[in-house]
């Protein structure tokens, strides 16, 4: 995010490159950048002559080049965006002649989504020396709460640790589609609101109660009641809850489990460093070790992936939902 920033204050500052290459596995920050450029380097009457946006799919990579080498017209630049440029990635080394010599009075950017170029490879080093090459890398969960606060930041809103946790359970660490929940929460929070689960739930349609996190913290005390009912709901709410995904998150609890379980030093800050968690929640692995030895949290690993297979059809006579989550929860506390 930092790098983002740069950016942004480089072009605002009239630093402006010939050429922007942004690329990698997290497209939010491509889109917010390439978006960026699209709103602000010309001005809006300078646009419909000297703005043009391109499709990877749809041209080559000399079509490409030959709309940058183009002058504008009645302005001092143009820009030219090629997006879902990844369908180009078998003809870009034919970029490096162009940005050997880039044409000054265009400002061309391509959005390289879910790939990255060979940094060993000449065309790379040639468009890190002509303009901005931008590394859009995916964010541990771990690191999603800080990203997420410092966005609600810049809206005036905060969030209490759980409903982070909620919105990392449901969206992974897609950052675009949990910036489309937190756009969806600030049309109706006032500056200076704190985000609960609360809100949440009644707002996005998260259970506060019934959800993934809810489900490893009650595994994690020992909690069968709670355990099964969540997993009741579970079984009546599939398409919200799939199997698959419930099954991966607790086979990613006890596999931290072990992790933990191996830590010589196991103060707050290295648990948290270590298991990618946010240090608020390393209480609750605290208490999991405690009622999960070693040699149990390895037998719990060995028995889900066992259900894992089975939850994908595979010698199981396509067992029920229901069925899978009480034989999972079943291997977990006996």
């Amino acid at each position: 995010m930092d790098e983002v920033l740069k950016i942004i204050k480089d072009i605002q500052a009239g630093s402006i490159k010939p050429i922007y290459f942004l690329m990698g596995e997290e497209p939010y920050y491509i889109d917010k950048l390439a978006d960026y450029i699209e709103d602000n380097i010309l001005q809006e009457h300078e646009r419909d002559f000297n703005q043009t946006v391109l499709y990877g799919r749809d041209v080559s990579i000399e079509d490409v080049i030959g709309n940058a080498k183009r002058f504008p017209m009645m302005a001092d630049r143009q820009v030219v965006i090629v997006k879902e440029a990844q369908e180009l990635s078998r003809t870009i080394d034919k970029l490096e002649t162009y940005a050997e010599n880039p044409q000054p009075t265009t400002v061309l950017v391509f959005c390289y989504k879910y790939k990255t170029l060979d940094k060993r490879k000449k065309v790379t080093k040639v468009l890190e020396k002509a303009g901005v090459v931008f590394e859009s890398k995916k964010l541990y969960e771990n690191q999603v709460g800080t990203w997420l606060t410092r966005v609600l930041q810049g809206k005036k809103l905060s969030i209490e640790p759980k409903a982070a946790a909620m919105f990392v359970d449901f969206l992974g660490t897609d950052l675009s589609r949990i910036a489309n929940e937190i756009d969806k929460l600030a049309i109706i929070l006032k500056p200076g609101d704190t985000i609960t689960p609360a809100i949440i739930e009644e707002n996005i349609g998260f259970s506060k109660d019934f959800n993934p996190f809810e489900l490893r913290k009650a595994i994690g005390e020992k909690n069968q009641l709670k355990a099964y009912q969540i997993a009741d709901y579970f079984a009546q709410n599939p398409k919200d809850n799939p199997i698959v995904l419930t099954i991966g998150l607790v086979f990613g609890f006890f596999s931290q489990l072990l992790q933990y379980h191996g830590l010589k030093d196991k103060s707050k800050a290295n648990v948290a460093k270590v298991l990618k968690i946010n240090p608020y929640f390393v209480g609750d692995y605290e208490v999991a070790v405690r009622n999960y030895p070693m040699k149990k949290v390895s037998a719990i690993i060995s028995a889900l992936r066992d259900i894992d297979v089975k939850s994908k059809g595979v010698g199981a006579n396509n067992l029920a939902m229901e069925d899978l989550l009480k034989e999972m929860l079943v291997k977990i506390f006996n």
